[in-house]
C-alpha cells in the first residue's frame, strides 16, 4: 500500500497560473503525489513556447491534445499533432513551439514532482507590473533545475 491516498482532481479544480506566455493548470503536484510527479495542462498561443533549455532534476513527457507543436530535438524540428507524445530525458536540451494558427493544448508531466514550484515563482514574477526580465527567469530556473540555453 502507498504512503498517501489516491488523488482526484475534477474538471476546473486545478490551480491556474499564467507565466512565460503560457496558461498553465496544475492538476497533480508533489503534495498530492508524495513527490512522485507533477502533471499540468498548458495552453500555448500561436508562435509561443520556451527557449532551448534542459532539466537537471526531472524528466518531462508531453502529450498534444489540440494544435500543432514542433519539438526541437537533436537540433531538428519534429512536428507532433493531436494524440502524439514526446519524452525528454533529464539533461536533454529541448524546446517546443506552437506552429499552428490557434492556441495549442498539451498535457505535460514531470517526474519527480517539483516543477510546479518553478511555474508558481515565475507566475508571481509575471504578475508584477512590467513583469520580469529574462535574467530573473534564468535565476528562478537555476534554483529549480531548469537551465536555459541562450
Amino acid at each position: 500500500m502507498g504512503d498517501k491516498s489516491p488523488a482526484i482532481v475534477r474538471q476546473h479544480e486545478g490551480r491556474k497560473l499564467n507565466a512565460l506566455g503560457e496558461e498553465i493548470t496544475i492538476l497533480l503536484d508533489g503534495e498530492r503525489t508524495s513527490g512522485r510527479l507533477t502533471m499540468w495542462t498548458e495552453v500555448t498561443p500561436p508562435g509561443g513556447g520556451p527557449p532551448p533549455h534542459y532539466h537537471s532534476m526531472d524528466e518531462e513527457t508531453f502529450h498534444v491534445i489540440d494544435g500543432r507543436i514542433a519539438f526541437l530535438v537533436d537540433e531538428q524540428w519534429q512536428e507532433v499533432g493531436p494524440g502524439g507524445s514526446m519524452f525528454m530525458p533529464r539533461g536533454s536540451v529541448h524546446r517546443f513551439k506552437n506552429v499552428g494558427d490557434q492556441p495549442s493544448h498539451m498535457l505535460i508531466t514531470t517526474t519527480p514532482s517539483g516543477f510546479e514550484n518553478f511555474f508558481a515563482r515565475c507566475a508571481e514574477e509575471f504578475s508584477k507590473p512590467g513583469g520580469p526580465g529574462m535574467a530573473r527567469i534564468i535565476e528562478i530556473g537555476i534554483a529549480h533545475g531548469v537551465h536555459f540555453i541562450l
